[in-house]
């Protein structure tokens, strides 16, 4: 199978690794390809918020777009998510063989508030905010405007990623820790579920994510299958989850409190000072989208992923975290 990544960044460039490592042709695309090169991908230069640019993506099986607006406020997330996300459609749509699939990557931002409530692909959304109400819109472009081209697309609703470069243990083991909970993902499962929409498998405990300290253990065979050289006919992409929306998260998630409690046991450390919301809520330097992100509190749920079989490589924080922790004990 041909993969075309859009937006080959934190995720999109373990996705590609996955992808690679089973024997399917991935290409990532970026601003700058130069990081894709770096770790023996094909990187194609083009802007999902310059239509022209596009004529250079390939032809391909499967498009993923997990591109980002680099942080930036509600009219550069438009202009990447909304625009970006149809100009890419659109290119691919008007060719003689567009892609069978589409997996646009979104956020669980979109379901705003639920006072702590678990939510789940038949929640209603609540975007709260200007950039997760382009977020919502995004999934409807990727859904039926992909649909119209006669691409089947699917959403994946990440929830907070980490990973390699992004565990931010000091935040948690030093604190202050404020209330509330933590719906969270690996960086490895976050591109193993997207891989397993479009191929049906999951990543295994043996195979090596990218500096993270883990995959000592031997493969279970997953890896590419063409590496001594015989071929076999090219795979389509699998049918799972088409026009649907997929809670990407792993199985606990964690009260604030309780997770650095955890990690600060892990750690051989004391356990962190604490906050309540209003206490957190009371300082006045507070920006308006740090309140929101404080008063926003819900848990989401990974059944349905579970449900379309979705194996996990680290299905808690508790093994996630394990890489960063033995890292942290070893530095003391």
């Amino acid at each position: 199978m041909h993969v075309t990544v859009v937006g080959c960044g934190y995720v999109g460039l373990e996705l590609a690794r996955q992808l690679d490592r089973l024997g399917h042709e991935v290409v990532g695309v970026r601003r700058s390809p130069a990081p894709v090169e770096a770790v023996g991908l094909t990187g194609l230069e083009a802007d999902v918020t310059t239509p022209s640019s596009l004529s250079a993506l390939p032809d391909t099986d499967a498009v993923v777009f997990a591109a980002s607006s680099g942080g930036r406020g509600a009219d550069a997330a438009r202009a990447v998510f909304v625009e970006g996300l149809r100009n890419t459609i659109e290119e691919y749509g008007s060719r003689d063989s567009p892609p069978s699939r589409l997996v646009y990557t979104s956020s669980t931002g979109v379901y705003g508030d639920h006072d702590g409530d678990w939510v789940d692909e038949s929640t209603p959304l609540s975007p709260q905010t200007e950039k997760t109400t382009v977020l919502a819109e995004a999934e409807r472009v990727a859904v039926e405007t992909a649909a119209e081209h006669d691409i089947d697309g699917t959403v994946a609703r990440f929830a907070g990623l980490y990973g390699p470069d992004r565990y931010r243990l000091e935040r948690y083991v030093e604190g202050p820790v404020t209330e509330g909970y933590l719906n969270m993902v690996h960086r490895d499962d976050a591109a193993g579920a997207v891989r397993f929409l479009l191929t049906g498998t999951s990543p295994s405990r043996g195979e090596r994510g990218e500096s993270d300290g883990s995959g000592d253990e031997p493969s279970d065979g997953t890896e590419n299958p063409h590496a001594d050289g015989e071929t076999s006919p090219r795979p389509e992409p699998a049918d799972i989850a088409c026009g649907e929306r997929v809670l990407v998260v792993d199985d606990e998630p964690v009260e604030k409190w309780t997770f650095a409690d955890w990690l600060a046991e892990a750690c051989g450390v004391d356990t962190p000072p604490k906050r309540t919301k209003a206490e957190r809520l009371e300082d006045g330097d507070l920006s308006a989208a740090a309140r929101r992100r404080i008063q926003t509190s819900k848990r989401c749920a990974n059944d349905y992923l579970r449900e379309l079989g979705y194996q996990f490589r680290f299905p808690t924080f508790r093994e996630g975290y394990h890489a960063a922790v033995e890292a942290y004990r070893a530095s003391e």
